[in-house]
């Protein structure tokens, strides 16, 4: 069936060629004679008539009080006044009230509208280039060693050109929020001059009346290093609109690139994929615009302050003890160093997503942070000086077995100490893997995993048979010396044959 304005262009022109009488065309079409009229009069119908409100019989009785409400709510505070489903639910619970909540929002928007309470709207703005920018955190699910995990992602967007900046992060927490930023400024190149928040616990420790906030001492210092001003939004529904940018890019940048869910071995495999997302974004080009969003950050990034000489360092220290077991206790978690610490204290700078320990000025380990509590890192090669003393150590070690979790323990290297064992014992093969182990810190580990893939081909069980393989790999081709060059190079002479030639002349005259 066809619009209204087909009908009237059907019956328009069935009476000029026909001439058909208006009770005739209404037969035919199946319409009353009053729309033939109309059709006859003019080619666009009429518009429909709105229907004027109709009265809420049981509302009636309950208008009094619900105008009493919304007065009182004038003087109340502006989070504590009556939204219409509120005034609803207590029609409904404190009065018993059959009405309908569409009904009272009805009521409520027009009584509000009589007492001069202006709606709620926005002003469309502009944004300077290199003036503003927008922090926000998203949640996400990703797959991380075969298991749902939940992340959570810093978002810092370009209000002016939409270039954005996203990394992940195991918590919300403060010194993510902070070591974010630093992150943030080195990847636009420069400090915008505000940035607007919401009102996070890792930069405000308290709100107070209108914009102001009380701020932590640690986003004070990092606002001082960088010289940056900063802005929070009205707290609850009515500062959602301040930083809407940021917000849309949120959800946008979830949707794009993290569906479906990626599955990744660590959260640094994820932030790889997260910031070639970022790149890809600078692609794209947003609805109204003509140019790409890299060419309006590219733009743009000329305008920010910018960067100190020095980065912000956000991290935390420490200076545990190293006990027996060659682990230092960090925030109720353990991590393994060198073994030689034994008893030593070492510095640890504590970051958001890594730990690092240092030793005399020098890092002597690194770890990926642990979440929780009582957790323990270990690294197998803080334990091979150990390991060579008491290899038998080896088989039910948990750094070998956090190696075989991470995905960093080759399957070669069991079906080479399975094949040692059977010939030589199980001490013996023990000791062998240990030497492997040590080979790998001498040479390369993917080094040493060929090697070992090449003895278990040639039907060789045998740790040192790995390691003739494995630096004979490493020799370099034998380099080819042009005479000529080299002798240019020192200023000698070129290589000539001259004196040979005399030589042989002087033979054949005697």
């Amino acid at each position: 069936m066809g619009s209204r304005v087909e009908l009237f262009e059907q019956i328009r022109r069935d009476r000029d060629r026909e001439e058909l009488s208006i009770r005739a065309l209404a037969e035919r079409h199946g319409v009353h004679r009053r729309a033939v009229r109309q059709a006859l009069a003019s080619p666009l119908p009429l518009p429909r008539k709105r229907p004027e409100g109709r009265p809420a019989p049981k509302l009636g009785e309950y208008r009094e009080l619900i105008d009493g409400w919304l007065e009182a709510d004038r003087d109340a505070p502006r989070k504590q006044r009556h939204t219409a489903r509120r005034v609803w639910e207590r029609l409904s619970e404190e009065h018993g009230a059959k009405v309908s909540e569409r009904a009272v929002r009805k009521w409520v928007a027009h009584r509000r509208r009589e007492l001069g309470e202006p709606p709620a709207a926005m002003v469309p703005l502009v944004h300077d280039p290199g003036v503003e920018a927008e922090v926000d955190w998203g949640e996400s699910i990703v797959i991380r060693r075969g298991r749902p995990t939940k992340v959570f992602i810093f978002h810092m967007r370009a209000c002016h050109s939409g270039g954005a900046f996203a990394i992940a992060f195991p918590r919300e927490t403060q010194q993510a929020f902070l070591e974010a930023h630093v992150l943030a400024f080195q990847w636009f190149g420069g400090v915008f001059e505000l940035i607007r928040y919401d009102n996070l616990k890792a930069a405000v420790q308290k709100v107070l009346k209108g914009r102001r906030r009380v701020e932590s001492d640690r986003f004070v210092a990092l606002r001082s290093h960088y010289l940056f001003e900063s802005s929070f939004c009205l707290p609850g529904k009515e500062g959602a609109h301040e930083k809407g940018g940021v917000e849309g890019e949120v959800g946008r940048f979830r949707r794009r690139h993290l569906v479906p869910l990626p599955e990744v071995q660590s959260l640094s495999e994820l932030n790889e994929l997260i910031a070639a997302g970022c790149i890809g974004d600078l692609r794209r080009t947003i609805r109204g615009r003509q140019e790409t969003v890299g060419q309006a950050l590219s733009a743009e990034m000329p305008l920010l302050r910018a960067l100190p000489s020095e980065s912000f360092d956000a991290r935390e220290q420490a200076t545990p003890r190293v006990d027996s077991k060659a682990l230092v206790t960090v925030r109720q978690n353990r991590y393994s160093v060198p073994v030689a610490l034994v008893g030593r204290k070492v510095l640890v700078k504590i970051g958001a997503r890594e730990v690092e320990v240092f030793s005399e000025h020098h890092m002597v380990a690194r770890h990926e942070r642990l979440q929780g509590n009582f957790g323990v890192a270990g690294k197998l090669d803080h334990y091979l000086e150990l390991l060579k003393r008491k290899p038998g150590a080896l088989r039910n070690s948990l750094p070998l077995r956090q190696e075989r979790e991470r995905g960093s323990w080759p399957s070669c290297f069991d079906e080479l100490w399975v094949a040692i064992e059977a010939r030589y014992g199980a001490s013996e093969a023990a000791r062998q893997m240990v030497d492997v182990l040590l080979l790998c810190r001498e040479l390369s580990p993917a080094r040493v995993e060929l090697a070992v893939r090449g003895a278990l081909a040639a039907g060789v069980s045998d740790g040192r048979a790995v390691a003739v393989l494995a630096r004979r790999s490493e020799r370099a081709e034998p380099e080819t010396i042009d005479l000529e060059e080299r002798l240019a190079s020192i200023g000698g002479p070129a290589p000539t044959l001259d004196d040979y030639d005399q030589l042989l002349v002087k033979e054949g005259s005697r």
